[in-house]
């Protein structure tokens, strides 16, 4: 019996420390990390390359982690090996996932897992590279870059994890129109690593170098030994010296970017439909209250509001429209400091309340703005979200747009954005934090000033339009619309839009700027005009796409399909496969649904073929999730993936159960036994150091720290 218990035991640790081994991973030396923007005409293209080396004397598993923004897709991933490269490719989703799911057959590829964050995205692989040897990752990301508040942003995130010898983050801007504005923000670029950033810009062409040295990438915010982790934003605007807008013709392609200055505002009528439901109790009640006590001191006197707070019950302020005077913003301000949270949530209700108000006091010349604010889902009233959705845009008929802030991550976000794309708005998470106030802040401003109202865009010559008709126009935004020209000699455009006063603004004879190579920056690239239009095309496909159903939908969605493969992008209907060396089998990054935690179950993540923004997507391998569970980051993983090795945990388990079970009766005789002659005491030198894989001095205590992990970390069959 003894010698059984005995070999248990040994097997048993044995099968511990080889789990330990193959879990082990290193994170490499990273010993160049560079990202490099270029950006045309609003058009973004950033390539992150990292250089890794093993420095060990055996194999490791390399990793590659990267922020890239919300707003972006991702085009392009290659690692390189020994000289030889291995290209992602963009497939079909259900043909990504076979291709994936055979290989979670053989054992051979990796997990994934996703998770969403404010601004950013995150992506991850790894790749096991032999003893000194090195690998080099690159991912390409591409967007169109939005004007909020009358400026353009650009936000790179770096977090390589270490101290990098060679890091350096080059941007490149060219704008025909000229460069009026340049700044650099963020963490990145405050306090000791001011020194590390240069920037100038002589006209069209701006350049942004970021270079910190190791010292210094130890002495930032959020900096120490492991190195840099911050964003560095680049900042600008651009010159508009014509009221009708720029255009740009590249290659058969066009792009009209349209933001007249030096209108007049026009006045507004806004009701704000808050929720107090139970939910909000708390922080978000309080910090609703002082949100909107700032908003109404932003009111203009011509400006007239409304106030509708709801739960079960319906409670507006004033049954009617009313203006924005001095003493009525101070009454309004004492009704907002009394809104206290209670009772359920009557969505339906309190929306169709703030359209009646707007309807009853509608008056020509003026932009109506409804914008709702919740935290939950509907359950009082109409709680059927199709019903609801269906009543709202009947009752507005597209007379005017709403916006939908959804409060946190309780909030059925999706029933928000289709509610509001299908009545001309936009919808917007606002994040649970101490920054709440500014989020509901700064989504006002960007409303606040409507300067044109009922914009048409049209284009003669042309076919392949993006949207080309727009509710509204607000100070600081920008309207982009792109093309192809199908006849370049009748080419031609016209903008026709309503401005203060029901004045009729019409827009004509804007040029077109043939400029078939832009700038040097963009060299090596395809034609970017044509990517942006795709990009942006693709970008409308999927948020009309949430609105539809039945044939349409399905039409719309294989719409966007074709021209994600076609594009390379990385989309909510595409994946992008990495075959990787040595038959470690594929990873596969997609983009799934605003609102998924990372503790959603692999499969249910992978099948998710619609999103609601942006997203984030995390490459694991098998050893890795056992880690990840240890960790608590990541609680779930697929069914797929954890079978076979739930059939090792449970049988070491059983294993050491047997073994203790067996080890115990050993001591137990040894303890009853006779003691044989010549000997006086039955316990003396009954514990000899009989495992040779543990010393005599750890005997009794390494088994107890280390056989725990048997049921967590599988081994690999």
């Amino acid at each position: 019996m003894a010698s059984t218990a005995a070999v248990l035991l040994i097997f048993i640790s044995c099968l511990q420390t080889t789990t330990c081994q193959r879990r082990k991973r290193h994170s490499g030396d990273i010993y160049s990390f560079h990202i490099n923007a270029t950006v045309t005409s609003r058009y973004a293209i950033t390539v992150i390359t990292s250089r890794v080396a093993n420095r060990h004397d055996n194999s490791s598993e390399i990793d590659f982690h990267v922020k890239i923004p919300k707003t972006a897709f991702i085009s392009k991933f290659r690692m390189t090996i020994d000289g030889k490269m291995y290209d992602g490719v963009v497939k079909k989703k259900e043909e990504a996932e076979q291709q994936y799911k055979e290989a979670v057959d053989q054992g051979q590829t990796a997990g994934l897992v996703s998770a969403v964050g404010r601004t950013l995205e995150d992506f991850r692989t790894s790749v096991s590279i032999a003893a000194h040897n090195k690998v080099t990752f690159e991912l390409t990301y591409e967007e169109l870059l939005q004007r909020r508040l009358g400026n353009y942003e650009l936000l790179i995130n770096a977090q390589p994890g270490q101290i990098v010898r060679d890091f350096k983050i080059n941007v490149n801007v060219y704008e025909k129109p000229g460069i009026k504005l340049l700044k650099v923000e963020g963490s990145l670029a405050s306090k000791t690593l001011t020194t590390a950033v240069t920037k100038s810009h002589v006209d069209k062409e701006a350049w942004i170098t970021f270079s910190p040295t190791e010292v210094q990438q130890t002495q930032c915010d959020g900096c120490g030994e492991h190195g840099l982790s911050g964003d560095l934003k680049m900042i600008y605007d651009v010159e508009r010296p014509h009221s009708n807008g720029e255009m740009l013709v590249v290659g058969g392609f066009f792009a009209h970017y349209f933001a007249p200055a030096d209108l007049p505002r026009i006045p507004k009528n806004v009701v704000f439909v808050i929720d107090r439901s139970g939910s909000m109790l708390g922080q978000k009640i309080s910090q609703t209250r002082t949100a909107l006590l700032k908003i109404l001191d932003d009111l203009a006197e011509n400006d007239r509001f409304g106030l509708i707070c709801f739960d079960d019950k319906i409670s507006p302020w004033k049954r009617t429209l009313i203006g924005a005077t001095q003493q009525n913003v101070k009454a309004a301000k004492e009704f907002v400091g009394g809104i206290e949270s209670r009772g359920s949530t009557d969505i339906n209700a309190a929306v169709l309340e703030g359209v009646k108000m707007i309807q009853t006091g509608h008056k020509e010349g003026v932009a109506s703005i409804l914008i709702l604010l919740t935290d939950g889902q509907p359950n009082s009233g109409e709680a059927d979200p199709d019903k609801i959705e269906e009543n709202v845009r009947r009752a507005i008929g597209k007379g005017f747009p709403l916006y939908c802030l959804g409060f946190g991550f309780d909030v059925r976000f999706e029933f928000l954005q289709k509610m509001a794309q299908e009545n001309g708005g936009v919808a917007r998470r606002i994040y649970e934090g101490t920054d709440a106030v500014l989020q509901l802040e700064g989504f006002y401003e960007e409303v606040a000033v409507p300067l044109l109202t009922s914009v048409k865009m049209a284009y003669k010559g042309a076919t392949h339009l993006t949207q080309s008709a727009f509710m509204h126009y607000y100070n600081g935004s920008e309207i982009v619309v792109a093309g192809q020209i199908s006849n370049i000699t009748d080419f031609s455009t016209a903008v026709i839009a309503v401005s203060t006063n029901t004045e009729v603004m019409t827009y004509t004879d804007i040029k077109p700027s043939q400029d078939e190579n832009p700038s040097p920056v963009m060299s090596g690239f395809e034609n970017f005009l044509q990517r942006l239009w795709a990009y942006l095309t693709l970008k409308q496909l999927l948020d009309r796409e949430v609105m539809l159903s039945g044939e349409e939908k399905k039409a719309v969605k294989q719409e966007a399909l074709d021209l994600a493969l076609r594009y390379g992008f990385v989309t909510p209907m595409t994946s992008m496969v990495v075959t990787k060396p040595q038959a470690e089998g594929s990873h596969v990054a997609h983009k799934p649904k605003e609102g998924e935690s990372s503790s959603t179950p692999l499969s249910r993540t992978y099948s998710n073929l619609a999103y609601d923004s942006y997203y984030d997507s995390d490459l694991l391998s098998l050893s890795d999730l056992a880690n990840y569970r240890l960790s608590n980051d990541y609680p779930m993983m697929d069914k797929s993936l954890s079978g076979r090795h739930h059939i090792w945990t449970v049988g070491a388990a059983v294993l050491l159960v047997v073994g203790m079970i067996l080890a115990g009766l050993w001591f137990w005789r040894r303890k009853h036994a006779r003691p044989p002659p010549g000997r006086t005491n039955p316990e003396e030198n009954e514990c000899v150091n009989t495992d040779p894989f543990i010393s005599s001095e750890d005997q009794g205590t390494k088994g107890k720290e280390s056989l725990p992990a048997l049921t967590l970390s599988p081994a690999a069959s």
